[in-house]
């Protein structure tokens, strides 16, 4: 609907009618080609309606370029005898210049003069229009004898009309107000407000003024068809169009085409503009012999029209369609402002609902929004939620596939954070913008989206459908077929309603819960920056006390080993020095002190491992995980071999990003962990591998199986833990169980994850990742 009216139409035709429409004008007798209707350039045919006449002059010099054929009759000049020369022949020297003055406010405005024009020695009088198009002056000359216009009564109707349309308070008020005072203006026999169903939908009858035994419209449906895109952009353009007489014999332009350009002279503004056939033909067969159609917008855009019917031919002058215009304009004025009203009204108190929402929202925006999902709901009317971050889709209600959850985040992608995304029609949408609509089938027929984080996140609501029963003036499955005077387009008006029921929509989103949306947006944003400022300082915090203890411990761990070292020392000498003469208590109490002073030893060598893992910065490189392995066998092998247990690996492993040495160090400790804790079976095994654990980057995990002891459900979680150990000090080779906290602290510090998986009797698997470089601790 943004095309110029100007450019040729014909490109949209085939895109703008449906697969049903084709199908239904192939199933006609005669093979009726509706595509010919919409591709109809409809502002160049050619041609005026015969109660007036027309000429286009050069501004500069008043040469007449092109006359309608029927001057001789009007202006008293043949009209071949006036192209090429001075308009001045049947237009007085003043009246030009002051045409000439009015028409230079901007290309395009049509303003009225009354005016005495013509050859001969009685000129009449004429209403004469003027507007400029393409470099010319376009004069158009009507009649001016009978217009209700000069009255005064008529002016005082249109103050009355004015004033009480000013009066109505509601929407419906408005356009029953609106059809009741047209028609008192203007004698028409039925006169509708038509309301589009957005910008290429069909009409639907809102308000009806009509007469006795005129069939009522009221609430009637009318196939998008019957008002093409060429004739809703000219509606946009000229906002009145008035049809004098559906049996007019035309008026053809002299010469046809422009001799300068070549081009048919663009009518788009006139007011005598011919009809296309089409339409003539549809008026004839609803019955109706003369119509004015007067557009109503909003935001420049039709939102739909005052259409007027008569039941015999019906001229009105400049002076009573400027009137019937400006009504029209006051009416679209009057019907936003109440639109606006109500909006504002709707509007109120949202901020404090959304606002009570955000309350109940943790920390974790993305989790609590699921938590507390019915109230998120609630806030826009919604039957179900989508939350997305990063890849990651959660939702509840309508299922959304894989498919469409595609699409949205698409959508999203494209939306400024707080950017609002709706549609009641996702289906039609989706094919609309060239996506594949079956993504939607079976899921939600209404979103209403609004982006978190560009790119990352978003939060939509949807809904189900909602079925809507439609009265149809004309099958909407059969848009062509014959009348009952033997043309070709479906009959309006013959007491026949079709009920259909519209399908693949849901209720129409609301402004306010558009406004909703941004608002919990606002509010959302606010609460996350917050909490990233205060992880932020607890992280700082964090960092710092981490860096305290890996110190402490490591100073602790180094400074104590060396008393360790001399009370060690002190019980070999004493002994040693004392020899036989120490009785068997005193022996096995020194016995124990240096057992006691082994053990200790022992644990600060593991709290000094276990602090180095903390210390420094990592150095990520791509490791061979092959070569990674064959380091840790040197150290780990001899111990598997003592206890009999084979390493099964497979023929190529691949890469990974990792600190080499820091790697070495998890795949010893996760060797010699199943060395220690082999079964009593012939068949020992602990095979190291690679394996999908989930989409996406990082989706792969190291993994290191053993057929061992297994660890109990209830344990599992304590391995990983620091000095913990559950089995005895003598058990299973002994050592102090730091081993697994060292491997969660290096992987933690390459910013992955270390988890396992046991079954007591069958075995343990351990799985790690190695995050993405940068990720952490780097």
């Amino acid at each position: 609907m943004n095309a110029d009216p100007d450019n040729d139409p014909t490109t949209a035709a085939d895109d703008w009618l449906s697969r049903r429409f084709h199908e239904a004008e192939q199933a006609t007798d005669e093979g009726f080609d509706l595509s010919a209707c919409v591709r109809e350039p409809i502002h160049l045919l050619g041609g005026i309606q015969s109660h007036g006449t027309l000429l286009a002059a050069e501004v500069a010099s008043g040469t007449v370029v092109t006359a309608a054929d029927n001057t001789a009759r009007l202006l008293g000049v043949e009209a071949r005898e006036l192209v090429g020369g001075s308009v001045l022949r049947v237009l007085g020297a003043s009246d030009w210049e002051e045409a000439v003055a009015l028409s230079a406010e901007g290309e395009g405005a049509v303003l009225s003069l009354p005016v005495t024009a013509g050859a001969g020695p009685s000129p009449q009088a004429f209403d004469l229009s003027v507007h400029r198009r393409d470099g010319l002056l376009v004069l158009e000359f009507e009649p001016g004898e009978g217009d209700p216009a000069t009255s005064r009564d008529f002016y005082q109707g249109v103050r009355r009309a004015l004033g009480r349309l000013r009066s109505a308070t509601s929407v419906a008020g408005c356009c029953a107000t609106a059809v009741r005072e047209m028609r008192a203006l203007t004698g028409f026999e039925r006169v509708v407000a038509y309301r589009f169903d957005g910008a290429d939908g069909p009409g639907e009858v809102v308000a009806e003024s009509v007469t006795d035994g005129w069939e009522p419209w009221l609430g009637l449906w009318f196939p998008a068809t019957d008002v093409p895109p060429q004739a809703r952009r000219l509606y946009e353009e000229n906002w009145i169009r008035v049809i004098g007489d559906v049996d007019d014999a035309t008026s053809r332009l002299v010469p046809e085409r422009r001799a300068d350009t070549g081009d048919i002279l663009n009518l788009s503004r006139a007011g005598l503009r011919t009809v296309s056939g089409f339409h003539l033909e549809y008026l004839r067969n609803i019955g109706v012999r003369s119509s004015m159609s007067v557009s109503v917008l909003r935001d420049g855009r039709l939102w739909g029209l005052i259409a007027c019917h008569g039941a015999d031919p019906r001229r009105l002058g400049p002076e009573v369609r400027s009137a019937c215009e400006l009504f029209g304009t006051a009416f679209a004025l009057h019907l936003t402002a109440l639109e606006e009203r109500d909006r504002a009204d709707s509007l109120a108190g949202v901020g404090g609902r959304a606002a009570a929402v955000a309350r109940l929202l943790g920390t974790d925006v993305y989790d609590s929004l699921l938590r507390h999902e019915a109230e998120v709901r609630e806030l826009a009317g919604a039957d179900g939620l989508v939350v997305a971050r990063d890849g990651q889709v959660r939702t509840t209600g309508p299922a959304v596939g894989a498919r469409l959850a595609d699409e949205l985040r698409r959508l999203a992608a494209g939306l400024a954070p707080g950017q609002v995304w709706a549609t009641d029609r996702l289906a039609e949408t989706l094919e609309a913008g060239g996506a594949d609509a079956s993504a939607a089938g079976g899921g939600p027929s209404g979103v209403l989206l609004i982006a978190l984080e560009r790119g990352r996140s978003y939060l939509a609501w949807t809904r189900v459908e909602r079925p809507e029963p439609r009265r149809w003036a004309a099958d909407p499955d059969r848009p062509v077929r014959l009348g009952p005077r033997g043309e070709r387009l479906t009959p309006r008006g013959s007491g026949a309603v079709f009920r259909s029921v519209t399908r693949g929509r849901s209720l129409p989103w609301q402004a306010r819960e558009e406004h909703t949306a941004v608002e919990l947006w606002r509010l959302l944003t606010g609460m996350v920056l917050r909490h990233a400022e205060e992880l932020s300082a607890l992280n700082e915090e964090l960092r710092v006390i981490n860096g305290d203890l890996d110190s402490f411990a490591h100073a602790a761990a180094h400074d104590l080993k060396e008393p360790l070292r001399g009370i060690s020392h002190a019980a070999e000498f004493l002994a040693e020095d004392a020899g036989a003469g120490l009785d068997a208590t005193s022996v096995r109490r020194l016995s124990t002190m240096r057992r006691l002073a082994g053990r200790m030893d022992d644990l600060l060598n593991s709290l000094l491992h276990y602090s180095r893992a903390g210390r420094g910065g990592l150095r990520r490189t791509r490791v061979e995980l092959d070569r990674a392995l064959d380091h840790a066998l040197e150290v780990a092998g001899p111990r598997l071999a003592e206890a009999g247990v084979r390493v099964l690996r497979p023929d190529r492993l691949p890469e990974v990003d990792a600190d080499p040495d820091r790697l070495d160090d998890v795949l010893v400790n996760l060797l010699v962990n199943a060395a220690k804790y082999a079964a009593d079976r012939p068949d020992r095994t602990v095979e190291v591998g690679v394996e999908e654990v989930g989409p996406g980057p990082g989706g792969r995990a190291v993994v290191v199986r053993d057929n061992g002891i297994g660890i109990p459900p209830e344990r599992q979680d304590d391995v990983f833990g620091l000095f913990q150990r559950l089995h005895g000090p003598a058990e299973y080779s002994g050592g102090t169980g730091v081993g697994l906290a060292v491997v969660r602290r290096i992987v933690e510090r390459h910013g992955g994850r270390v988890w396992l998986t046991s079954t007591p009797g069958e075995g343990t698997a351990f799985y790690f990742t190695l995050g993405e470089p940068g990720a952490a601790g780097g």
